[in-house]
This record gives structure tokens, sequence and C-alpha cells, in this order.
């Protein structure tokens, strides 16, 4: 620890204790894994408090914590505890030191709106033949993730990528102090983070001080922000005696390219199938590679790469050979139901060690299975001796309490006494031997399935073995927009207002405990959900957090109280149900919590003001056996301007009603009365508690709110046949579908009795195949449905089909039949399958 208090400039030691040698540097106690090698940062956020896990993380035998709030000592008598203005500052110097003092070799640094982790992955497998890498797993590029990212460097390694992003001005410069790339690569600009500036060219000016001593930059000058702030920074720095910045831009342009010597002219783009060859001059001589991608975005990802290769002179038939073997990047975890009541995590998105320590902190997440197994392949490319990889493996997975690994690979069966201390343990020397057994003796039953393995074991085999057969027709979820649009709901909240996240109707169409689990994590106070067996879903799914029931009937009191959820009360005579229940079953000490709803005028249910004096008059006389643990009501026009008037008479009335409550009683519970609009809309009545619903979603009423949403989810299916029909005949039940010229239709997998609703019938609805509307043509059927696809090109069997997502939100759909999305989003039916994304 002397060591780490030389590099933090007026950091105090507050207590020397008896902490090791540090290896790993921990900012989320969740995700601990080696306690006596950890150093814990305390970081202050917004919503969390690092420090409020000190003495927990001691107890599990942490011993080394830099904090930026006094703490009591006497609670960790054994620490080393050092005292700081900013642990995030801290964390950053660390890690910067670290990388100056094991790393000689050269480091990339990569930025720009999109496209950084996939350069950053096609650098690495293009590159991984000559060097030793070390990257950034996944999207760490913020200020926690590069200090996280740079402390993986060690002395083998001699090249290093690291991906930087930022959402406001002044976060690069801390980012270039860590980073200090002498090469850099600037993808391109677009609307990513535009909040966090004044305008566009701030953006990129913030981005360039990335490069502020880099020597040489790669970019695309076909983007004008980009390409004037690269001549401006060149412009700046000629004529200095430390100059060194050399620009080096490609383009399609043959202007640019002609006045530039160092640009890279994109001549000619062939796309072949699933192929796109690309023609380019640079220095004079011509040059092309053949990628297996057509899409525009990994084209120019690709030109980044090939670019920075023809820099290092790599040879032409070189550069073709591993650009041909290029493979896609799968950005997230997926998640799947499997057989035998299993849920899958399918992650092969690399296979180094941190890469496989945030899928098992991923795993642990999933609680409703208490046994949980991992499928393991060979380690390639780690920069360690085997003998030290599989070690630090081995003791990595005892430490996450692995029921059972599978290993896959002739390293891992040579080397399976490392791995002693994992309760089961079961070794093939290859995939094709692991899919016999599968056949046979090997099986699983109600587990989670982490499935881990380098590409080349292609255990998407085992995915497909695993996966329960259910609908074709998949709604894709994506747990990390979800996190997001959380985080975008949570920076309008006062810090000590607390939220309660809706996720009732299968949490809006996209699951129950898979979205519980993910707010569970990020650590919300209160779910909400309409019916009992909804929280006993959850409660059996190890959802631990408070549940508020909406709408608990009196013959699931029994479950209710089993199960520990917490009922709306919203009548007088409910409430004597509930009393009743409660006096005959009840033998707690603690009065049972209940929430009061208070019916302001949605008059859909809830106490009215001429109740108010029976209902105080229940809960005094019955104060051993209920705790009202909030009041609360729903405003029934929040997200309409014009209805404005009425919201603020329903707040006014809330006001007094609950204070009239409240004054009765000998405490003051929680008062909330806005949902997903209202917290957009009127932020001055946050009260102690909002109730987060659609918004998290996606979905919000106001354009502002909205722009910084992600889509959270995908419904698409797949053409199932495609018939040339001629004139005069017809499609679909009853003959609706006319047919007035010569016509190609495609059948695809989904009906009403998937919720694609029959109102979609004779061309009101519309799905997207290969980025072109297609419409439905006759009735849909219960399973499936027709497309008029006449004008779209080249399509075939098999082809992808969107029913809604980003390009084709469900709130068009909701308006091409007048309704809303809810409806849209709550009608897919549970035989859809749901596979969950994280990235």
């Amino acid at each position: 620890m002397t060591s780490i208090l030389s590099v933090l400039p007026n950091a105090t030691l507050l207590q020397q204790g008896s902490s090791n040698h540090i290896k790993h540097l921990l900012i989320d106690s969740r995700n601990l894994s080696y306690p006596n090698e950890s150093l814990f940062f305390a970081i202050t956020g917004k919503y969390h408090n690092g420090h409020d896990y000190i003495v927990q993380l001691y107890k599990q035998g942490v011993r080394a914590f830099i904090v930026s709030e006094h703490l009591p000592i006497k609670q960790v008598p054994e620490a080393t505890v050092i005292l700081v203005k900013d642990t995030v500052w801290a964390l950053q110097q660390i890690a910067a030191h670290h990388l100056r003092e094991n790393f000689k070799g050269k480091v990339i640094g990569i930025t720009g709106s999109n496209g950084k982790t996939i350069v950053k992955e096609w650098l690495y497998q293009l590159l991984q033949a000559d060097y030793h890498i070390v990257r950034s797993p996944k999207s760490y590029n913020s200020q926690v993730g590069v200090p996280l990212s740079i402390w993986q460097a060690k002395e083998q390694h001699d090249l290093a990528i690291f991906e930087a992003g930022i959402s406001q001005v002044g976060e690069m410069t801390r980012l270039e102090a860590i980073i200090k790339p002498q090469i850099g690569i600037f993808t391109n600009i677009g609307s990513a983070h535009d909040i966090g500036f004044v305008d566009r060219i701030e953006k990129v000016l913030e981005k360039m001080k990335l490069f502020k001593y880099a020597e040489v930059l790669f970019y695309c000058k076909d983007y004008p922000f980009i390409d004037e702030c690269v001549k401006e920074l060149n412009r700046a720095f000629e004529g200095k005696k430390a100059y060194r910045f050399i620009p080096y831009g490609w383009t399609k342009d043959a202007k640019k390219a002609d006045n530039d010597p160092n640009a890279l002219y994109i001549s000619k783009l062939l796309e072949k199938g699933n192929e796109t060859t690309i023609i380019g001059l640079y220095q004079g001589q011509s040059y092309h590679i053949k990628i297996p991608f057509t899409d525009q975005a990994a084209i120019e990802n690709a030109i980044h790469c090939w670019f920075y290769m023809l820099f290092l002179q790599i040879p032409e038939a070189t550069i073709q050979k591993r650009f041909l073997a290029l493979e896609s990047v799968a950005m997230r975890l997926e998640v799947k139901t499997g057989a035998n009541n299993c849920t899958l995590i399918n992650d092969a998105y690399n296979s180094d060690v941190r890469a496989l320590q945030i899928a098992l902190d991923f795993l642990q997440q999933q609680k409703q299975h208490p046994k949980k197994t991992l499928i393991l392949s060979d380690i390639f490319q780690s920069g360690q001796s085997e003998e030290a990889l599989y070690q630090e493996v081995a003791k990595l997975i005892s430490k996450k309490n692995i029921h059972r690994l599978i290993g896959v690979g002739t390293r891992m069966s040579h080397l399976k006494s490392y791995f002693a201390n994992v309760p089961e343990t079961i070794f093939y020397p290859n995939t094709t031997t692991l899919l016999k057994a599968l056949e046979g003796e090997l099986s699983f039953q109600n587990e989670a399935i982490l499935i881990k393995g380098a590409r080349l074991f292609g255990f998407e085999q085992i995915a497909q073995v695993l996966e329960a057969k259910v609908h074709g027709t998949v709604l894709e979820i994506y747990l990390h927009a979800i996190a997001h649009n959380l985080k975008v709901y949570r920076q309008l909240l006062a810090p000590d207002t607390k939220l309660m996240v809706m996720v009732k109707a299968l949490s809006y169409g996209s699951g129950s405990h898979e979205i519980a689990n993910l707010l569970r994590f990020h650590q919300v106070d209160y779910l909400g959900v309409a019916y009992v067996d909804e929280g006993v879903s959850l409660r059996k799914a190890g959802v631990e957090i408070p549940i508020m029931v909406l709408n608990p009937e009196p013959s699931s009191f029994y479950t209710m109280f089993r199960y520990q959820l917490e009922p709306e009360v919203y009548s007088i005579r409910h409430l004597k149900q509930l009393l009743l229940f409660l006096q005959e079953h009840s033998s707690s000490i603690e009065p049972y919590p209940i929430h009061l709803k208070i019916d302001t005028g949605m008059h859909r249910l809830g106490f009215e003001a001429v109740d108010l004096p029976v209902l105080i008059d229940l809960l005094q006389t019955n104060k051993e056996l209920v705790k009202v643990q909030s009041i609360f009501s729903h405003l029934a026009a929040s997200e309409d301007a014009l209805e404005d008037g009425f919201s603020h008479q329903q707040i006014r009335l809330f006001e007094e009603q609950s204070e009239q409550i409240i004054a009765s009683l000998s405490y003051r519970p929680l008062r909330h009365i806005l949902n997903t609009a209202g917290i957009v809309r009127f932020p001055e009545h946050q009260y102690d508690l909002v109730r987060l619903g659609l918004g998290l979603y996606g979905i919000d009423s106001t354009a502002e709110i909205q722009e910084q949403l992600e889509t959270v989810s995908r419904l698409k299916t797949y053409v199932a046949q495609i018939k040339q029909l001629t004139l005069g005949e017809t499609v679909g039940y009853s003959r609706k579908g006319k047919i007035k010229r010569p016509t190609k239709i495609a059948t695809v997998n989904i009906g009403y009795g998937d919720g694609y609703r029959r109102d979609f019938s004779q061309g009101v609805g519309k799905m997207m195949i290969k980025g072109q509307l297609a419409p439905v043509i006759g009735n849909v059927c219960m399973d499936m449905c027709m497309l008029d696809v006449t004008d779209i090109v080249g399509i075939e069997e098999g082809e992808e089909v969107i029913v809604f997502g980003a390009a084709l939100p469900p709130q068009t759909l909701a308006d091409w039949v007048g309704t809303i999305p809810y409806e849209i989003m709550t009608g897919i039916s549970s035989r859809v399958r749901r596979v969950y994304f994280e990235e």
C-alpha cells in the first residue's frame, strides 16, 4: 500500500492494516471475487454511496479501502484505509501509474460516437498473431471503465487497445491522462450523447483531446466536423519542436485524397452475396480487401482497421487473409430459456479471464436457480503460461461458487487437477465429445448454465441442444437498454426520492424475473405488480426487493402473506377483509405493511374523501395488525398538457387527504403520486417515491426524454414461404386479400395467437424486411399472416422479419390500430420466446 500512497498526492493514511499485495481493483461490492487481494474504491454517486458497503466487504475479507469520507475505523480494525478527495480520481491515478510501470508497448486509443468496441475487437482479431494484446473488456470506456481496463496490462503485453467514451465536457482530459495513446483512431461522429454538449463541434473537440500527444491519428475525412477539427489541431501544433502529430484520413472523395499524401482513398465497394470487396488507393498504390459483411457500419469499421494495418506495412497477402476470416463481434450476453427448467447464458464475446469474470458476475445475478453450471473451453492468447492462466481461472471459479464445471479442450482436460475445489467437474477433449454426452449420460435440471467458449469450439451447437424447443418467433429484450433508461429517469429525481418500478403484466411483456433480477442489481427500492401470482413468481425466482401488489383479491391474502407481498388497500370493505385475515393468521410481532390508495379523480380504485374518517378509525384501532407503508394516488392524464389543470387538482387533493391520514398516525409513511409521465412533467411533486412504468421500456410521452431512451425490445419472426400470385387470386380467410396485380407474398410465422392483432389485417399493419415496409395482405390468421413483398428485391425464405423494434417502434403499430403502446407490448403471447441480451 506504500506504493499506492506514493501516486496519490494529498492522500491521508487513516489506518495501516494487514492488507496483502493488491491484484484486483473493486468498485462494486456485488462483484467481489478475491477479498484479500482487492482494493475497494468507495465511489459516491447520486443514488449509491460506496461507503455504505465497507463494513459488509470487511466481513467478507476485504482489507484495503480508498475512501472520500471518514468512517468508524473501529468497525474495520485490520484494514488499510486511505482518505482522498475523489475516489474516482484515485482509481484513475493508480491505474495510470500501473500502466506506466508495467507496460512498455504501444497504446492505441479509440473514440467516436459508434463502432469503438467493434474496431477494438477487430484489431485484436487481426493483430493477435503479431502481438500479445491487452484490451478493454466489452465496452469498458467510461471514467471507471478505462482504469479497470488499464489495470489488466502486464509486462508480457506489447500492444494495448483501449476505448474511451464521454458524455460531457471535461471527461476526456481525465481519460487522456490515463491512456496517453501514441496511436489514435476516431471512428465517427453522430448523435450519441449530444445532450451533454452545446453542439457537435464541441463534442468533437472534446473527443479530440484523447489524441493530444498521439503520434498518428486515423479518422474518416468525410465527417466534416472531424476533418475540420483535425486540421485545426494540425495547424496549432505545426512548427513546434515537439510536433509529431500526423493525421491519416480515409475518404471516398478523390479530391480530398489528391490533396493529402497521408490519405487512403476508397475508390470502389463491390457487394456480392454476404461479402464486400473494398478497393482503395494508398500512397500511389492500389490495394483491396474482402470482408464477410455488407452493412455500412461494418465497412466503415473495417476500413479503420485496414488503414492501420497498411500503416504498419503488414504484407498485403496477410492482410487479405485475415480480413476474409474476420468474425462478427457478439456484443452481448444472450439469456434464453433452457430445457428442463434451466436458464442458458450464452457468451461467445471473448474467452479471456476478465471476460470470464464479467460473465460469472452476471451468472450470480440469476437468483431463480440455486445451482450454477459453467461450460468452459480452453482459453487462448492470454499472454500467460498455461499453469498460471488455469490456476487463475480455477481460483476465480472457486470464488464464484460454481456447482458444476464442464471443461472442453485438451488444455482444460490436461490441467483438470487445478479445479479440485469445484464440487463437480467433467472434462471433454472437444465439443463433439460433449455433444455426444448430451445425447446420453449428461443432463441438466433446474439450473443456470453459463456457456463460455472460444469461437473455434463452436459452442453455439451446445446452446442449440440445451435450449427449450419453442416458437421460432422471438421477442428480443436488451437488458443494457433497460439499465440505460432507468438511469435516464433516475437523473430526474431528487437524491432522496425512492423509486418503484412497475413489472406487472410480465414487465409490459418483457419478462418477469429476468427484468426483476436486473432491477435488483441496480438497487431499485420497490417493485410493483398487478396480482399476487406475479409477486409469487418473483419471490420463487429469488427476488427479495419489497413488492407492492396493486390488486390483491381477498382469496389470495394467504399466499400474499406467505410470500411477504405488500397489498394496495383501496376501500373500507377491502381493509376490513384484510384485518379479519390478519387477526386469524398473523402471529407476527410486527404490523403488516400496507399501501393506501386514494382516488383523486382517476375513479378506478381508491378511498374517497368521505371514507377517511372510517379509514382513520380502523387504522388507529388496529395498529398492531397493519402499518401504512405508503399513501398514493394515480394521475389520470399526466402526459396531456391540456389536462394540467386537472392534474394539479389531483395533486392538491392528494396533499390534503394524505396529510389528514398522516396526522392521525404516530409515524410518517411514504407518499407517491407520479407515474412515468408525471416524473418528467411534474418534478416538483416527487414526494418520497415515484413509480416508473412504460418509460423503463423505452416509451415516453415527451419528445425530449424519448430522444434519450433506448429501444428495449425487438419482436422478430421469419419468412416461412414465398408465393407468386396472379391477377384475380385471393389471400387468406374470407378471401379478403384481393390480388390486383402480379404479386409476391411472404407467409410469416406470427398471428393473433402470438399477440399480432387481427386489426392489422388488410394492409393496416406492416412489417419490416430488408429495411422496407411490407403491408399485411388479407386477414391475420391465428399462427401466421401474409405480407405483400412485391416491391422488395432479393427476399428469400428464412429472411428475418421485424414486427417492431428501433426502426418500427410499438408506438407506430399502436397508431395504426388506434390503441396505445401498452396494449401492443403486453399483448405478446407467452408462447413467443423471450431472449435477453446483456452488454
